[in-house]
């Protein structure tokens, strides 16, 4: 997801993100000096660099993405993207959708901003009545723009948490090496350490926010007048490029979407 000088990192496994990356420049693999990768992107980034199996993250991917499917079957929930103006106050707008929801007998609902995207869009999850209650109320909150995303439930909130044991145990029964390059959590927005730190925050993510702008910030802190890296977001879309474009202007500019799947096609004709 963000590369160093002469290269940059992915969002895909190593394996798959070498070959396009490599045609970009030779030496942009070799040279990567960091990656992130957003929610369950965090895994190929650690794949990328060399902390996890292809075969065994796949396989934890897999066993998350069923525990997580069945906590939200067990709960109406979902996730609303939220473009608010400065005056927007997320945190007390989601207090007042939690009172909403009490005052409808729900008993300890869930309302919080589970996706910091970048300055002024922020992700809300949690129970569908409390995000209603936000849509039908987004003036008084000073939301330009309230949207329910296509998602199943509230994804890295506590309403999560029947899905915490699952990976827990799956990631006990692999073998997860220190990173060979800096790879940055979601949960805290800070470089992985050794390989009880990766299992930990793994598992940890699932119920927290994923702190992406927060992200951002750490991958691009530098001296002033120190050159931005070369960045590089290897998948389908540029969703993440959009988001850099709004949190570090600078460090957009040398950013270039590679799409591993055009590079496949054309390799096949």
């Amino acid at each position: 997801r963000a590369g160093g000088r002469g290269g940059g990192a992915s969002g895909l496994p190593r394996g798959a993100a070498e070959a396009p990356l490599g045609s970009v420049s030779p030496q942009v693999v070799e040279r990567c000096v960091a990656a992130a990768g957003y929610s369950v992107g965090e895994f190929a980034a650690l794949v990328f660099a060399g902390a996890l199996g292809f075969a065994e993250a796949l396989y934890a991917v897999k066993v998350r993405a069923e525990a997580m499917q069945k906590a939200s079957e067990a709960v109406p929930s979902g996730m609303l993207s939220v473009v608010g103006r400065r005056e927007a106050n997320y945190k007390f707008a989601c207090l007042e959708a939690r009172k909403h929801c009490e005052s409808l007998g729900i008993e300890n609902p869930v309302c919080t901003v589970s996706n910091y995207l970048f300055p002024d869009s922020r992700v809300i999850a949690g129970h569908l009545q409390a995000l209603e209650f936000l849509q039908e109320n987004a003036r008084k909150y000073y939301f330009k723009r309230a949207k329910m995303l296509p998602v199943s439930g509230a994804f890295h909130t506590r309403l999560m948490e029947p899905a915490v044991e699952p990976l827990a145990e799956v990631l006990k029964s692999i073998e997860i090496q220190k990173p060979l390059l800096c790879v940055y959590s979601n949960v805290d927005g800070k470089k992985y350490m050794h390989s009880k730190h990766i299992q930990k925050l793994l598992v940890k993510q699932v119920v927290s926010p994923v702190l992406w702008e927060q992200t951002m910030h750490s991958v691009y802190e530098r001296k002033q007048g120190t050159e931005f890296p070369y960045t590089y977001e290897v998948g389908p879309g540029n969703q993440l490029g959009a988001i850099l474009k709004q949190c570090n202007l600078k460090a957009w500019k040398q950013y270039k979407h590679v799409d591993a799947l055009e590079d496949e096609e054309a390799a096949d004709t």
